[in-house]
């Protein structure tokens, strides 16, 4: 005859009880607050995206109100099917190959540098580097759009002075001189990724590597690369996942540039749309496009999750 025990689950004492009581109420601030700013819109805007703003009543000379109807599927077919979508998400891949790949090796750069002995006084320079992306976004866009501007611009008046003229809105130039907005402000983000990830691989290595008579390109090559994949797919998931959202950069830019439309960017589609400057137009249609946008970047970060799987696994 076999016995089975059980282990008591051991009590709280009152001691543990209130340190529990202290945590969930040191928590419960953040917690609100999650929920307004992020968990409460994301629901809402699902919800939202099932309605459509209709006009009902009036006669034969119109009049009517604006009444929210339940329409279903159809704002996400209109997403879908729409060509202005499309040809704002092929603006933003094109824009990704430009601007990511750049950033990522710039602010790689960057890190290794400032990470060698070579650079002294580190702290200046990691400030210098970073101090752009505490600039807001709409302040730097403000401020190269100035620099772009053919009229007052230093930059474009010095490049004629030596026989060199440009256009920084033309058709062909304008998503690169985006690209450039975005490169400036975010590569002192991603050379921090970097750095923190150089500064976290054990110095041991590097003497072991010195006493095997490796050069310092070798180290760079043969330790240090190597040690930072994860943080280059970091920075290079959160870098496509903000290339998604673009709108800062165009939407400022159009002030000076009547040639941007207001479906540039899906993201600019989706405030127009919600602003009821484009047909239909609304919350629903509005929710719906930020919808699929984040169904992308989900998609986007289940790829990133199985390359990092196996990039560990090799």
């Amino acid at each position: 005859m076999t016995a089975t025990t059980h282990a008591a689950k051991p009590k709280c004492t009152d001691a543990q009880r209130r340190e529990n009581r202290t945590g969930w109420a040191f928590m419960a601030p953040f917690g609100i607050l999650f929920a307004i700013v992020f968990i409460i819109p994301i629901f809402y805007a699902i919800y939202s995206s099932f309605f459509r703003q209709v006009t009902e009543g009036g006669g034969a000379y119109g009049g009517g109100e604006l009444v929210n109807k339940f329409v279903g599927f159809q704002n996400f077919e209109y997403v879908l099917t729409s060509g202005n979508f499309w040809s704002g998400v092929g603006r933003v891949l094109i824009y990704t190959l430009i601007q990511v790949p750049l950033m990522i090796i710039i602010a790689l750069a960057l890190a290794m540098v400032i990470d060698s002995f070579v650079v002294k006084h580190i702290t200046g320079f990691r400030l210098g580097y970073f101090l752009p992306y505490a600039i807001p976004g709409v302040v730097a866009s403000i401020i190269w759009v100035y620099l772009y501007n053919g009229q007052i611009s230093p930059i474009v008046k010095g490049l004629a002075a030596i026989g060199i003229n440009v256009d920084f809105f033309s058709k062909n130039v304008v998503l690169a001189s985006m690209a450039n907005i975005t490169t400036w402000t975010f590569t002192g983000y991603n050379m921090l990724i970097f750095l923190a990830a150089l500064q976290a691989i054990p110095h041991e290595l590097y003497e072991a590597a010195r006493i095997d008579g490796a050069s310092g390109w070798q180290i760079a090559t043969r330790i240090k690369l190597p040690n930072v994949r994860s943080a280059a797919l970091l920075s290079m998931l959160l870098s496509i996942v903000g290339t998604i959202q673009l709108f800062n950069e165009p939407q400022i830019m159009q002030t000076a540039d009547p040639g941007i439309s207001k479906t540039y960017t899906p993201m600019m589609m989706a405030m127009n749309t919600s602003q009821g400057t484009l047909t239909p137009g609304g919350d629903g249609p509005a929710s719906a496009v930020a919808i699929v946008m984040a169904l992308i970047a989900g998609i986007l970060a289940m790829i990133y999750a199985l390359v990092e799987r196996k990039v560990n696994e090799q």
